[in-house]
């Protein structure tokens, strides 16, 4: 098995439950958030007896009293939260996550679909762009398969009454648009979509997507869209990831030369496209490894619509206000195609704006539950060491 297929087993999620343990910082990090999160109690209110109690009396004997080893953990899960996402200027940095120099940093958001931008990061994302940063954001795939056919019936039907009533419609353009109408209007349900189609829904969620970004205070030229090759099947079942994907990629980060990268580490995505996604990133950043520049590049994962990142694995929290809750579900409202029921939404029927906000909140929960600060809401990140 791979690790994500054995999470659950108990030698995997709780080791100390099936035997010795090599008891490294970050496990004894695991165990400690387990212990609070099983008996229900602040990570220092624990006790010596807590730890006995519920198989954790190997590690007490190693660290010799749960005081110490309970203010340890609670000022590591303290030091991840941080309202400067990319860095805080002129402070002491040896304790917070990110580097306090330069000030002013490049930054690629790396966007699989052209929604999980605002989707898993909104609030992130509005913080690095109000805090000066020069942020880039790059849509990896046209998301074109996500679209209903009646929005782009509706699409097709507009231009066509359009270029009539304004007289520019040519022959041409009118032969286009029936094709399109017609099609749509004849599709089966297991049909693939025409070229003409796939583009108008391309298209679509193009304009959402810089709706987006533009609500997030981007200008035009930092909004990237790379519409990688292996997406452009038209189906599920996608291309294997190419040589053309990787160096489309690669260029980019050429030319931004960025301090901070973020990038979906969700491999939960039940179509898979989050996973190639970050592979093709993982191999530009091989391939970039040399370069003088790549040495001053932290890349930070966010995890998608599906799951969160456990609390012991977090190293970055960016808390949210409700204000900025609110503005975050707003720029995800810019994605229209999206909202209601869009065709892929996988087993779960909320929103996707709703399934975003439940698991910010319930990420800032359990923060509180530990003891720590109580905030509305909180995006996680972890970062990729290579």
């Amino acid at each position: 098995m791979d690790k994500a297929a054995a999470e659950e087993l108990t030698k995997m999620k709780s080791p100390w439950l099936a035997g010795a343990c090599n008891w490294t910082d970050d496990l004894i990090c695991k165990a400690v958030v387990w212990l609070a999160q099983k008996t229900g109690k602040a990570i220092l209110k624990l006790t010596d007896e807590d730890y006995n109690e519920h198989g954790l009396s190997e590690l007490l004997i190693e660290e010799a009293n749960s005081y110490e080893l309970n203010i340890r953990i609670f000022n590591r899960l303290q030091r991840t939260i941080t309202g400067w996402p990319g860095g805080k200027p002129n402070a002491d940095d040896s304790h917070r996550p990110e580097r306090a120099k330069p000030a002013r940093k490049r930054v690629i958001l790396f966007s699989p679909h052209p929604d999980d931008d605002v989707i898993s990061m909104g609030g992130t994302f509005q913080r690095l762009v109000d805090q000066g940063h020069e942020v880039h954001v790059a849509y990896q795939t046209s998301g074109n398969i996500a679209v209903h056919d009646f929005d782009a019936l509706r699409y097709a039907e507009f231009m066509l009454e359009f270029e009539e009533t304004q007289k520019i419609l040519t022959e041409g353009n009118r032969q286009l648009y029936q094709k399109v109408i017609q099609f749509l209007q004849q599709k089966g349900s297991a049909e693939l979509d025409i070229p003409e189609v796939r583009s108008i829904k391309a298209l679509i969620r193009r304009g959402e997507a810089r709706g987006g970004a533009r609500f997030t205070g981007l200008a035009d030229e930092h909004i990237h869209f790379l519409d990688m090759p292996f997406y452009e099947t038209g189906a599920r079942r996608k291309m294997p990831l190419g040589e053309a994907d990787i160096q489309i990629i690669t260029e980019l980060l050429e030319r931004v030369k960025p301090h901070q990268v973020y990038a979906a580490g969700d491999l939960a995505d039940p179509h898979g496209t989050h996973r190639v996604c970050l592979d093709a990133i993982f191999e530009s950043f091989r391939q970039l490894e040399n370069q003088d520049w790549m040495k001053d590049c932290w890349l930070w994962l966010y995890r998608g619509a599906w799951h969160e990142w456990a609390v012991h694995e977090i190293e970055m929290a960016v808390p949210m206000s409700p204000q900025q809750l609110r503005k975050k579900r707003q720029a995800i409202f810019m994605h229209q195609s999206q909202k209601d029921r869009p065709p892929f939404p996988g087993d779960d029927n909320r929103e996707f704006w709703q399934r975003a906000e439940d698991r910010n909140r319930e990420t800032a929960q359990m923060y509180r539950a530990l003891g720590l600060a109580e905030y509305e809401a909180m995006e996680a990140f972890v970062r990729w060491k290579g």
